[in-house]
């Protein structure tokens, strides 16, 4: 668990994007300056990484984010970012990418986390009402001058 001034949150999520064209660019130099330009920009955003690696054609990441990061602006930074500065201190880079797009448009992303479907699944069904439905509406009545709950399944 993490925790922010407001919340506490395990979020994780595994990460990947692939180097435009697949070209094999990621290693040495270029792969250790990748490597630091990613920890940095997920320090900023106090972002964990709990795992990575650094292919020749592609990035994997396990990350634990906070809840006001949206994941899609998380690697919109990362990949931006890394992009700019990679092709900015590596010429080769530039002339390799002349549009200047180092990595492909899309990214893989999946959630993960140590709470299965079933789970939740079962937590949510055994809510008390007596209903038969699979998304249900709890509503506040109010009843004899004060407040009891009283749960009425709406239908849609």
């Amino acid at each position: 668990m993490r925790k922010g001034s407001h919340t506490q949150y395990d979020i994780q999520y595994h990460i990947v994007w692939t180097t435009k064209y697949r070209y094999k660019i990621l290693k040495g130099r270029i792969a250790e300056r990748l490597r630091e330009l990613i920890r940095q920009d997920c320090e900023t955003r106090k972002v964990k990484i709990i795992r990575g690696s650094v292919g020749k054609t592609h990035i994997h990441m396990l990350v634990s984010c906070p809840p006001n990061i949206a994941v899609s602006k998380l690697v919109q930074s990362l990949k931006g970012r890394s992009s700019r500065r990679l092709q900015d201190e590596f010429p080769a880079l530039k002339k390799r990418y002349w549009g200047q797009h180092l990595w492909n448009v899309g990214y893989f992303c999946r959630s993960v986390g140590t709470v299965t479907d079933e789970i939740i699944k079962e937590y949510i069904e055994h809510q008390r009402d007596d209903f038969d439905e699979i998304f249900k509406i709890m509503k506040w009545l109010k009843s004899q001058g004060d407040f009891q709950s009283q749960y009425q399944a709406m239908h849609f």
